[in-house]
């Protein structure tokens, strides 16, 4: 995210608003939300939940994964990923473009760019797709 979106006086409390309704609203009981932590301080957080496109063809949706730098390469990123979508699950997100680092790590993780581009708060964003191949049925 910009600078400008960071620092806007109002994005606090507009972050404080989504997360509680993210995490109390009926609306959203099928999300999953998962936090990491080292040494009793929050690192990183993750939400994913079915896609709001109907027509989606994947089974999950990921709408956050953060971890603060300093905890890059430890492993947080991978388990937070791991706690909101199941290893057999197929799976899309948005993420800034350009952000290598965020996109080789979901690459690692199997997500592909699909091709589709989107700007929401002038932020360009690729969407990238996980799918899963079902297991081929015994003979």
């Amino acid at each position: 995210m910009s600078d400008a979106i960071l620092d806007d006086p109002g994005f606090p409390a507009a972050r404080e608003r989504f997360w509680t309704a993210a995490l109390t609203d009926v609306r959203y009981r099928e999300n999953r939300t998962a936090v990491a932590e080292r040494d009793g301080e929050l690192i990183g957080v993750a939400m994913s939940g079915p896609p709001l496109d109907a027509a989606a063809m994947w089974a999950r949706h990921l709408y956050v994964l953060y971890v603060v730098s300093a905890a890059h390469g430890t492993g947080a990123g991978q388990a937070l990923l791991d706690a909101v979508i199941d290893a057999g699950e197929s799976a899309a997100l948005w993420v800034a473009d350009p952000n290598p680092r965020a996109q080789a790590f979901y690459r690692k993780h199997g997500f592909i760019a699909d091709g589709t581009v989107q700007v929401e708060d002038g932020v360009r964003e690729i969407r990238m797709v996980r799918w899963v191949q079902s297991p081929s049925p015994m003979p």
